[in-house]
């Protein structure tokens, strides 16, 4: 049994600290969670780290913290940095291309990852930060263990 992340869009921490916690991920959804939410098993420090220094070219050292919103003993809801989801709006498909190869020769803990899901993973996520743009939300995550 691994973690589970919900990327989900909100206007504001208490209203992301509103997340229905006797629901399964797969029934969350509503309008203040943001229907276009993402599920996913990369956990946010990764997906921080991999737009922050692939796409911006930050030290992975300089990469901000996540901020804890709430910490409960069945779940957490962390929220993004906006410099997390902002940069891929803006960039087109070679910096994709070329942020997809860097991440896909990093290991992990399953080892290497295919470029090609990345690079995937990578336009979910540009769907995702532009969804959040059109909304006006901040990126969240909902994590359980």
């Amino acid at each position: 049994m691994g973690v589970t992340y919900k990327y989900f869009g909100a206007p504001d921490g208490a209203t992301a600290a509103r997340v229905p916690i006797s629901m399964r991920p797969e029934e969350l959804g509503g309008d203040e969670l943001g229907m276009g939410g993402m599920f996913t098993k990369i956990k946010p420090e990764t997906m921080a780290a991999m737009v922050l220094t692939g796409i911006e070219g930050i030290p992975l050292h300089k990469v901000p913290p996540l901020e804890l919103v709430v910490l409960h003993p069945d779940y957490a809801v962390v929220k993004l940095p906006m410099t997390v989801v902002d940069p891929l709006r803006g960039v087109g498909e070679e910096s994709v291309g070329a942020a997809a190869f860097i991440w896909s020769t990093v290991p992990d803990r399953g080892g290497p990852r295919d470029a090609y899901n990345v690079y995937q993973l990578l336009h979910e996520w540009q769907d995702f930060s532009h969804r959040l743009h059109e909304a006006g939300h901040q990126p969240y995550c909902l994590v359980w263990p």
